[in-house]
């Protein structure tokens, strides 16, 4: 079903407000994918907080115009599904997690921060921990030094006890 003008003048508006405020993007091939599955991702993205969207490729490319993600536009070609996310690593990790379970979805590639990214960069960017986990594992590095002192305090003071009850 083709689309009118003002149809297609609100969906490329839709794309750039999406792609102004994502920070990746990712593009994966799902030629063959039951619809069930489709939604299925879809539902998981949703939980993450990507937005997945099944455009025209001339919209897209057309929308990608001026943004950080023109640097793709050349590989806007076939059916693709276009994951934006405003966290670094969250588009990457649902469509390389769903990849994984299901071989008919295809990365072809993607994008961060203007750079562009083959398939195995957005595999690599998929196996980063999440921002939540990096920073408990921050915390937990800065608190260390701070934890091992307490203990090493403590056993002087038991042993000072020991000492003087002796």
């Amino acid at each position: 079903m083709s689309l009118n003008r003002s149809e297609k003048e609100a969906v490329i508006h839709e794309v750039t407000s999406l792609a102004a405020k994502a920070q990746t993007l990712v593009m994966a091939e799902y030629r063959g994918i039951t619809v069930a599955d489709m939604t299925r991702l879809r539902v998981k993205a949703r939980e993450q907080g990507v937005t997945l969207s099944v455009l025209k490729n001339t919209l897209a490319r057309r929308a990608m115009v001026g943004s950080a993600f023109e640097v793709v536009s050349d590989q806007m070609t076939g059916p693709l599904i276009y994951g934006f996310s405003t966290d670094a690593v969250a588009a990457a990790k649902v469509v390389a997690d769903f990849a994984k379970t299901n071989e008919k979805l295809v990365i072809r590639g993607g994008a961060l921060s203007g750079k562009a990214l083959d398939v195995n960069a957005v595999k690599q960017l998929a196996n980063i921990p999440s921002k939540e986990v990096l920073l408990s594992q921050l915390l937990g590095l800065m608190q260390s030094p701070i934890s091992r002192t307490a203990r090493v305090l403590a056993a002087l003071a038991e042993k000072r006890g020991e000492a003087v009850a002796a």
